[in-house]
Order: C-alpha cells, then sequence, then structure tokens
C-alpha cells in the first residue's frame, strides 16, 4: 500500500504547483448526449472497494508526519508516516476486531489512539463499545494506556506532556478531571477539579477546566469559573426544551469570560456569535449568511474566528482569514473542479504543510499534502482506487413544486451516453427522514445506478434538513403520506420534463428510504414497478418501541408525535408495510443486517415473514451476517450492490 503512496508522491514534481493524477473537471453537460459514448461498465466489486487507508488522518503538529487508519484483510491498524522521508515510521496493529474511535496527536513525539471492541447481544439487539486510549511514543515505538473506554478525554497538552481525563471510580462517585503524565516521568495521576453531580466537563485551549455540566431532575445544571484560581458557580439551571442549547458547541477562550457559540442571528438563520459565559449573554453576529445556516466553525492558535461551515448544495467553508481564503482559492483553481469540494483538512501548527482533500458528486475523492513554500500539492490516497472518475455521470441540482404548493429540492443524476429522453428511472429516497438531506456529495449508489443506464432522482422531501427549521416541521406527522408525496410529484416533474419514461420506475433506499421504497409500491403499485429495500423500516409501532431505549420519557413521547402527527387516532399500521403485506402486488428486494442497531433485524424478519403469509410474488430477501446500518465489510456491500443490480435488470431492465 504504501509503495504506492511512495510512488504517487515521487511522480510529483516541485515546479510551480504540481497535482499527481487530478480529478476530471465538471465543467460538461449536465445531461447525456447521443454522441458521448456510454462508458463501460464498472464492476460492482470497484463500488465496493475502498482505499486501505481509512478515517481522516491527523498531521502532527509541525507538519512532518501523518497518523492514519489502514485495513488489510479485515484487520484495522495505525500507521506513522514520516512525510518528508516518504517512510512507514510504525505499523501499530489493533488486534482482534477493535476499531480506532479517534487518532490525535500529544506534541509531535506521541500519538493518541482511541480503540474499541464491539460486542452485539442478540438477545437485545443493542451493541456495546469498550476499549482503552493509547499513547504511542514515535522514537522509542513504547505503547501505554493512558485511560479507559469509559473516561473521557477532556483536553490534550499542545506539547504532549499530559491529558486530562475525567474520570468515576465507582458509578456513584462523581465525575473528577485528573492530569494523567504520558512523558515518561513517571509522575503519578494528580487530580485537577470535582463538583457534585457533573457528568461533563469543558476545558479552554489552555487545558483550565472552565464548565460542568450535570442533570438535576430534568434541569441541565451548569456551572461556569473565570480561571483556575476560581471556585466553580451555578450559572444555569436549564428545563429540557429550553433554548439555550449553546453548551453543546461552546468554544472557550482563556482569559476572557467571551466565546463564541452557534445562536440565531438576526434574520433568523444560525450564526456564529460571542457569548457571555458569566452573564449568560448572547452578543454580537461575527458571521451570518442569510440564506443557510451556519453548522460549525473553527478558531486560530489564538482563539480567533477563523472559518465557518454551511450547505447549500453542498458543504461550504469560508475563510475569515483573507490569506486562508486566498490560499483556498488557489487550490481551487489548482485542481480545476470548481463544482466539487476542496477542503484544507488539518493545517501544521506554523502553517509549513496542510492536508487537502477533494470530492464531487462524480468524483469520489482524494488525500492530497500541501507545502506552500514549495507550492507543492501531493496525492498520497484515492478513496476509491478501483474507479476512474472520467467515467462517472454529471449530478446536477433540480427543484420542482409538489402538488400543495411546497417547492422541492433534488439531485437528479443521467447516464452518460444515453439519449436523455424517456430512460428508466431509479427514485433513490434518502435515509432519516428528519433533518437528512441528500447533498452533492458523492454516492456510491447513485454512480452505480448510472453507470448501468438508470436516471436517479434524489428528492429532499419534506421533513429534510438544511432548509430551514419550517421545512423540518413540514415533514411532522407525514411519514407514509405527504412525504411519500413529495417522491411521487418527482417522478412527475422529470416525466413531464420528458426526461425519464413513467412506465419504468422503481425505488430504491436504506433506512428510512428503504421503508419508502415499500410502502411506495403497497401505496401506488401504478407508479411503481419495483421496490429495493436495505435495512428498511416495516412497522412503526415497534421501531418506535425500540427506539425508547435510546430517549428520554419525553424525547421518545416527543419522537411518535414526530412521526405520527397531532392526531392521536391515527393508526401508524397504516402505514406500516408489514401491516398491509397483502396489498403488495410488485417485486421487492429486501437485505438487512443481522447486527443493526438502529432499525434492528427483526424488522426484516416482520416484513419477512408478512410478505411469504401473503405469497407475495418474485420477493427475494438477502441477509447479511456481519453487518449492521452500514456495511462492516466490502463483501457484504458488494453482495447489496450485486442482487440490487441483478433485481433491477430483471424487474425494470435499462436496456
Amino acid at each position: 500500500m504504501f509503495a504506492q503512496f511512495r510512488g504517487a508522491m515521487l511522480r510529483c514534481g516541485l515546479a510551480a504547483l504540481v497535482v499527481c493524477l487530478p480529478p476530471p473537471s465538471l465543467a460538461q453537460s449536465a445531461a447525456a448526449t447521443v454522441a458521448e459514448e456510454a462508458p463501460p461498465l464498472i464492476p460492482t466489486s470497484a463500488f465496493a472497494s475502498r482505499s486501505a487507508f481509512r478515517g481522516v488522518p491527523v498531521l502532527s503538529p509541525d507538519g512532518r508526519r501523518l497518523v492514519f487508519t489502514l485495513s488489510e484483510n479485515e484487520q484495522a491498524w495505525v500507521g506513522i508516516w514520516n512525510i518528508a522521508d516518504a517512510v512507514l515510521e510504525q505499523k501499530i496493529p489493533l488486534g482482534g476486531r477493535q476499531e480506532p474511535e479517534w487518532l490525535d496527536w500529544a506534541g509531535n513525539g506521541r500519538v493518541l489512539i482511541s480503540t474499541s471492541l464491539s460486542a452485539f447481544i442478540p438477545a437485545f439487539g443493542l451493541e456495546i463499545r469498550i476499549g482503552n486510549v493509547i499513547a504511542v511514543d514515535v522514537e522509542a515505538a513504547e505503547v501505554q494506556v493512558v485511560a479507559s473506554a469509559s473516561e473521557d478525554v477532556v483536553h490534550v497538552d499542545p506539547d504532549g506532556a499530559y491529558l486530562l481525563v475525567s474520570r468515576q471510580r465507582r458509578r456513584s462517585d462523581d465525575m473528577e478531571v485528573w492530569r494523567t503524565w504520558i512523558d515518561g516521568s513517571g509522575r503519578e495521576d494528580e487530580q485537577v477539579t470535582t463538583q457534585r453531580d457533573v457528568f461533563h466537563w469543558i476545558a479552554d485551549e489552555t487545558g483550565v477546566v472552565r464548565i460542568g455540566l450535570g442533570i438535576d431532575g430534568r434541569r441541565l445544571k451548569v456551572w461556569y469559573r473565570s480561571t483556575a484560581a476560581e471556585a466553580f458557580r451555578l450559572v444555569a439551571r436549564l428545563r429540557e426544551g429550553d433554548d439555550d442549547e449553546m453548551w453543546d458547541v461552546a468554544r472557550l477562550i482563556s482569559g476572557s469570560d467571551e466565546g463564541l457559540v452557534l445562536e440565531p442571528g438576526p434574520s433568523g438563520r444560525t450564526a456564529l456569535r460571542r457569548f457571555n459565559y458569566a452573564a449568560r449573554e448572547v452578543g454580537e453576529v461575527v458571521y451570518e449568511n442569510p440564506d443557510w445556516d451556519i453548522e460549525d466553525f473553527e478558531l486560530d492558535d489564538d482563539g480567533k474566528p477563523l472559518a465557518v461551515y454551511f450547505t447549500d448544495d453542498r458543504e461550504r467553508i469560508v475563510w475569515l482569514d483573507p490569506d486562508m481564503a486566498r490560499l483556498q482559492e488557489r487550490l481551487e483553481r489548482a485542481l480545476g473542479d470548481a463544482a466539487g469540494a476542496v477542503w484544507i483538512v488539518q493545517r501544521s501548527r506554523g502553517g509549513e504543510r496542510m492536508l487537502v482533500s477533494n470530492s464531487s458528486a462524480s468524483n469520489p475523492g482524494s488525500w492530497y499534502f500541501f507545502t506552500p513554500a514549495e507550492r507543492k500539492l501531493e496525492e498520497f490516497a484515492k478513496l476509491r482506487p478501483e474507479i476512474d472518475p472520467a467515467m462517472l455521470a454529471p449530478v446536477r441540482p433540480i427543484s420542482y413544486t409538489a402538488r400543495d404548493g411546497t417547492p422541492i429540492q433534488g439531485y437528479l443524476t443521467l447516464p452518460r451516453g444515453r439519449d436523455p429522453r424517456n430512460l428508466p428511472l431509479i427514485v433513490l429516497p434518502h435515509g432519516g427522514p428528519f433533518d437528512i438531506r441528500d447533498t452533492l456529495d458523492y454516492s456510491d449508489e447513485v454512480q452505480l445506478l448510472a453507470n448501468r443506464g438508470y436516471a436517479v432522482l434524489q428528492p429532499n422531501f419534506r421533513g429534510s434538513g438544511g432548509y430551514g427549521a419550517g421545512f423540518v416541521e413540514l415533514g411532522r406527522g407525514e411519514i407514509g403520506r405527504r412525504m411519500q408525496d413529495d417522491l411521487d410529484d418527482a417522478v412527475d416533474w422529470a416525466a413531464g420534463e420528458g426526461l425519464v419514461d413513467p412506465g419504468r420506475v422503481c425505488l430504491v433506499g436504506t433506512s428510512y428510504g428503504g421503508y419508502a421504497a415499500l410502502w411506495g409500491v403497497i401505496r401506488n403499485p401504478e407508479r411503481y414497478r419495483c421496490a429495493a429495500s436495505f435495512a428498511g423500516v416495516t412497522e412503526w409501532d415497534k421501531q418506535i418501541a425500540y427506539d425508547r431505549n435510546f430517549f428520554s420519557q419525553s424525547g421518545g413521547r416527543a419522537w411518535r408525535e414526530r412521526i405520527r402527527g397531532e392526531d392521536r387516532r391515527f393508526d401508524l399500521d397504516s402505514v406500516s408495510p408489514a401491516r398491509v403485506a397483502d396489498q403488495l402486488h410488485r417485486p421487492v428486494l429486501l437485505v438487512h443486517g443481522k447486527k443493526d442497531t438502529n432499525v434492528p433485524f427483526k424488522q426484516f424478519e416482520i416484513m419477512r415473514d408478512a410478505m411469504r403469509k401473503a405469497a407475495v410474488a418474485d420477493a427475494e430477501f438477502v441477509e447479511l451476517e456481519n453487518s449492521g446500518h452500514g456495511f462492516s465489510n466490502p463483501a457484504d456491500e458488494q453482495a447489496w450492490y450485486d442482487a440490487l443490480v441483478a433485481f433491477l435488470a430483471k424487474h425494470n431492465p435499462a436496456d
């Protein structure tokens, strides 16, 4: 694997700004043309393939090294790569079924690895994770356990001498913060602070613990102090559902009671604002976008606002620092992919080296090293190494009006090399369903289906996120009803444009999208020829009962009301596919992972048994032994793709 990395790096020259294996430009027609030759079929194994390099790698503070996770033969290990010398300095196997939860640097000489081991409890359909935080000395190749999975790392010393870790010695004890030395000095741990009933601690960038969160009945209690010399004082007691939720997105700045939070601005959109923690007062707006909510922000090493993030058709970054804004523009020009997402993911402390990613809806993406002083950009990993982006189809945003006048946004992918008229169509609703949305990001399923000759439509139906709280609220109580109307209306729009054949339409989806696929062929068999569901909900009452395991009592009640709506007389069985399977007269592909802890495998069994009892013709069932709500390995993912492609070729052939 690293021979490939090294070869990619050495092919990069030093002149001007160099890009190894640049992704193709998206400056092409949004629709396929007859003159363009259809690309060859890409194997399903290529879409299921993954770069051995996985997760988000992390640069060392000096930019000399990179720590990352790789996978070989379903075995995870952590590597430490010397960037300048192109040498793999350490390869650390995690052993067994352990997975890395996160990676970080403690100074330039130590790597922190949080590991976990997944244990599935079939009797309860639940998954638990156990593990440790270990520190690895890069030079000495020494490994030590510095915290357990039940402990929370509150702060990492930038010089790598210590960690601040919150821990309980017994379940009935208070959550204390301890300083754990990791510099090899042998110094014993020392207690930093404690406070009765606190369950979560927040420190500023210098390591001073400043905020403690606790629960008193149904109230969130907030303790605060300005400096390490002060005692904590109670500054807030918030009821569940109060608007004051800024404690989860707070950024504390040392030497001041002021910090930064995400709170509504004058336009009503979530903005980046100053906040006084001592007085609990929201201050001036630092940045606000009139059209989109700010979702996150970044500070520089001095605690000043550096960048904000929001999503329109794709994720965007706005650099508040002019130098970084100019650098972003240079990178976008160099990569030649204005429609894609170019991210400066990380920077060394002095900006000597940066980690950059680039991807788009028709480019799976790559990772790069960028050295500004040398004007050098080096690709070191592809996320789908077996796929040539030049063979993929362009994706474009669309909009239409639902039957009740609601404007709906979405995305359309047309197969390359085919006349963009009267095409077979796959409607691909997203999961969630609330507060989730599709964007102009790469999707294996979309590109697989387009490569097989299908038009693919991804409607962001009512209830989807990203379009404001009012649009999300339009989905309340509309599962199986107006949410489903929005999918039907998307088909009517595409047919009205002459792009698709309304007689050759199938539904495919995962999670809620799997439910929508099943419900669509039951509710409107005249519209859809078939449905394929991966991990779909099939019986709402049982799913809601299962979901209560993950909610408070009031949270579970609110979730049920969101699904059912205000009409308490509404019977969820009337929109549950398993309860009306006798009305199913279209072919169905039902696929589910046995280790699914989001939508339990029982949902598959209920639907399978109901379909068998109803003697549904053309029913196919696939059980994945090792997968959960996603795919645990490429083999299971390819099994889904193989089953899906064969099923569609049989019941809705593209040719």
